[in-house]
C-alpha cells in the first residue's frame, strides 16, 4: 500500500519573506509573489492544502515599468471606462496598487482573498513587520 504524506497548514509554520522589486520588472515580480503566497516554492506542495507564506514589498516606487508600456504615445488605460486611470498615472500616485492588481490577478479565482490577505506592499524599504522576523527572497 502506497503511503503519501500530504501536509497540512498545521504541520508547518507559515513564513515572512521580503521582496525587493527596485529595479525588477512588474511581471516577475508579481510571479514571484503569486508563487510564494501558494506556497509552490515548497517541496512539499499540494494544491488542495493552504501551505503558503506572507510576502512583504519594499521599494514598490522603484519598480522597473519599461517605457513602451508608460511613455508610449499610443495612452495606455489602466481601467477602461475610467477617465485619468493611466498605468503612467497611477504608477506616479499610488505604486502599491498596481503590484496588488497583478498578484491578485495571478492567483487561483477560488482562494484570491484568501491569499490576497497575506501580502503587504510598502513604497520605500521601511516596514513595520521586523517582529515577524521576515526572510529575504533570494532571486535566481
Amino acid at each position: 500500500m502506497n503511503e503519501t504524506f500530504i501536509s497540512i497548514s498545521k504541520y508547518n509554520s507559515k513564513k515572512w519573506y521580503v521582496v525587493d522589486a527596485s529595479d525588477k520588472p512588474l511581471g516577475r515580480v508579481a510571479t514571484i509573489i503569486s508563487t510564494i503566497l501558494q506556497g509552490k516554492h515548497k517541496v512539499d506542495y499540494h494544491p488542495s492544502m493552504d501551505i503558503g507564506d506572507y510576502v512583504i514589498v519594499i521599494n514598490a516606487q522603484a519598480m522597473h515599468l519599461d517605457s513602451w508600456t508608460i511613455g508610449h504615445p499610443k495612452y495606455r488605460v489602466y481601467s477602461p471606462g475610467r477617465p485619468g486611470s493611466s498605468l503612467k498615472l497611477i504608477f506616479e500616485k499610488i505604486p502599491k496598487r498596481i503590484i496588488e492588481s497583478s498578484v491578485r490577478n495571478m492567483l487561483p479565482n477560488g482562494l484570491r482573498q484568501k491569499f490576497y490577505k497575506r501580502l503587504r506592499v510598502y513604497n520605500n524599504s521601511q516596514h513595520p513587520h521586523e517582529s515577524q522576523k521576515p526572510i529575504p527572497f533570494k532571486w535566481n
